[in-house]
């Protein structure tokens, strides 16, 4: 693409070579990037005139909303980033526009001063920006090269669109087929050289997290021909099956293989491409989750690659092996008779805990709404169920909406229903919204404080009048629901900040429960038994236990992601385990659990399942952790298990290795 630092002319001079070009034909040889002259010369076979306004489009709400849902994992995976994207450009007068392979905009997020002002030229959710209806334009542009395009002020071929500067990237899917695109839109007299980067940067995001997402059962292999580009957005992304079978490979993968123009070539097994084995690597990846290691290609050539096996790959790989175990295993009726959660069984020694725990069960009863505060992962809507499971409405339906997940125009639809025909794509029987679903029940609206304004007043509607109408309906339906809400965020605040409704916040806020974070709670003991018990991912998980140097660095690690991330770490360490182990140990825990430990002290907590170590601190006790077999000699061995008196499960975590491998070690060396 032309480098604009080194045009020779403003609007003005691109005007007068657009004109020049339509006129007589003569095609500039610079200061116009090649894919606009491209889109220039399809614009002009289109018949398109300078002059001319948009095109109308024919684009209903009614396809607005069909596009998309048949965009949905699209709009899931870039809402969140578009949202990070935006925080990098606030204030400067722009806006982040998603749109679909035809070039209809799904969804768009700004600063509402440009945001009016987009609008006027029909730069907003709904409006197709395909070339043949706007002409010259990023979105459309980029569509069709399938490669990232800027075009800037005068550079777009219909001069009502001349005010715009917009800079677009294409998405695609792992086989290469074309998602849609990611644009940052603004006024053209604040064009950025840094902003197509910004978007590409954005594509390569949400290209990477839909590939995670849909690989989430394999094995990720994330390489690169230099290892600091290994944790970048240089990587390449390869997807593994627990056959070794590589299933997927990433555009930036493909492309430091080479093999960018065969998008849809399978790569076969990973030892066709590697000279090392699938077995191997993975094993190397097991004893030193993080490690970065050296693969040679067959070609000769060197990649750096680091594995990310999630718990879903280990759960694939043993789940044969775990059925054929449980099938022989005699019926546990502990472990079969689950019962429900209730504000009872969530009580777990904690002070903080408990004092929520209280409050909750003295209004249950009662038809006071109850706001639920706490960070990610803490529990809230295990709260909720606890709540609906221990009132009167027990019996019937539990409705849990995240309403951060939705899109802003399904919002409507999803939460009031709709009847047939209420809309173009509508399907002809409607559908019934949450709300109604929740009839006799509980409605948990969990994230309410991301719900949009227009939403939140239809919702104080049916707090107010009990009752709900869907989209289309001539006729209001009566409801009866019991209301829980959760949020991350101080509702307060967003109510100073005109993010939240004041009337809506004081129906929601009948008593707010505040949930302590884990780092702040005194049951980890308590908990981790919990969770190791319930789980599905060992067949004797009752069995289990956690040795004194793993529980150390559980009671000292702050836990940013909470009760959610413990219960990962935990499920991961009982899928490492080996069949003849049954303690966690160090190393079985993931590398940032290890290394965090320690670093945010907190006073806590209840006593672990075994007592650590006198003296010894976190650090001290994870020493060992990682360490690999062939480093260790048979001497130590020998004075290891001299020292524990022949005990292979204390000598293996003096060592910081499995007990197994000891067992391997003695049959194989003395």
């Amino acid at each position: 693409m032309t480098d604009r630092s080194t045009e020779a002319g403003g609007p003005l001079a691109i005007e007068s070579l657009r004109r020049r070009y339509l006129e007589r034909g003569e095609l500039p040889d610079r200061g116009v990037a090649t894919p606009v002259l491209r889109s220039w010369e399809r614009c002009l076979r289109l018949g398109l005139e300078l002059g001319e306004r948009a095109r109308p489009s024919n684009t209903t709400r009614g396809d607005l909303m069909v596009a998309r849902e048949r965009n949905a994992e699209l709009l899931n995976h870039a809402g969140g980033m578009m949202e990070h994207l935006y925080e990098q450009i606030h204030a400067s007068g722009s806006m982040v526009l998603l749109a679909d392979a035809s070039g209809l905009i799904l969804h768009g997020i700004g600063d509402p001063a440009f945001v009016d002002r987009a609008s006027r030229v029909a730069l907003q959710p709904g409006a197709s920006w395909s070339e043949c209806q706007r002409g010259t334009n990023a979105i459309g542009a980029t569509l069709i090269e399938r490669a990232p395009v800027e075009v800037v002020g005068a550079e777009h071929y219909l001069e009502c669109n001349g005010v715009l500067t917009c800079s677009a990237a294409p998405i695609f899917d792992c086989r290469g087929e074309l998602l849609g695109a990611l644009d940052i839109s603004g006024d053209h007299r604040n064009h950025q050289p840094h902003t197509l980067g910004l978007a590409r940067m954005g594509v390569r995001l949400v290209e990477r997290r839909m590939f995670e997402s849909e690989h989430a059962r394999h094995a990720i292999f994330a390489f690169h021909s230099r290892p600091e580009g290994v944790g970048g957005l240089q990587e390449g992304l390869l997807a593994v099956d627990a056959d070794g079978e590589i299933v997927a490979a990433d555009r930036q993968a493909r492309a430091l293989l080479g093999l960018e123009r065969a998008p849809t070539l399978r790569l076969g097994a990973f030892g066709n491409l590697f000279r090392s084995s699938f077995g191997t690597v993975i094993g190397r990846a097991a004893r030193d989750p993080g490690a970065l290691m050296a693969l040679e290609l067959r070609s000769g050539a060197c990649m750096y690659a680091r594995v990310r096996v999630s718990l879903a790959w280990h759960v694939g790989l043993q789940s044969a092996q775990a059925a054929s175990r449980i099938a022989r295993a005699a019926p546990d009726p502990s472990r079969s008779a689950r019962t429900r959660v209730t504000l009872e069984t969530l009580a777990t020694g904690d002070a903080g805990l408990q004092f929520a725990l209280d409050r909750c069960g003295k209004i249950i009863s009662r038809n006071i709404p109850v706001l639920i505060q706490g960070e990610s992962g803490s529990g809230k809507e295990l709260l909720a169920r606890a709540c609906h499971n221990s009132g009167p409405r027990a019996d019937g339906p539990f409705v849990a909406v995240n309403c951060a997940a939705i899109p802003e125009t399904l919002i409507e639809s999803e939460l009031f229903g709709y009847v047939g025909g209420a809309f173009t794509g509508a399907r002809k029987e409607g559908a019934t919204g949450r709300i109604q679903q929740a009839h006799g029940g509980t409605l948990f609206l969990d994230e309410i404080g991301d719900m949009p304004l227009a939403m939140q007043a239809r919702l104080l509607r049916v707090l107010q009048e009990r009752c709900v109408q869907p989209v289309g309906a001539s006729e209001p339906v009566p409801v009866d629901i019991a209301l829980l809400c959760a949020t991350h965020r101080v509702l307060s605040e967003s109510v100073s900040a005109g993010r939240f409704r004041e009337d809506l916040y004081y129906r929601v806020n009948g008593l707010t429960v505040l949930l302590p974070p884990l780092r702040e709670r005194k049951d980890l003991g308590v908990l981790v038994r919990r969770l190791i018990d319930g789980s599905s991912n060992h067949p004797e998980p009752t069995r289990i236990q956690v040795d004194a140097a793993a529980m150390a660095i559980l009671e000292t690690y702050a836990w940013p992601g909470n009760i959610r991330q413990l219960q990962n770490v935990l499920e991961v360490a009982l899928a490492l385990l080996d069949e003849d182990e049954d303690c966690i140990q160090p190393i079985h825990l993931p590398d940032e659990v290890v290394h965090g430990a320690g670093s945010a002290p907190v006073e806590r907590r209840a006593a672990s399942p075994q007592p650590a170590q006198a003296g010894s601190t976190p650090a001290e006790l994870a020493r060992g952790r990682g360490r690999r077999p062939k480093d260790i000699d048979d001497a130590t061995i020998r004075a290891a298990l001299e020292r524990f008196d022949g005990n292979l499960s204390a000598a293996a975590r003096h060592l910081g290795v499995a007990r197994n491998t000891l067992y391997r070690r003695m049959g194989c060396d003395f």
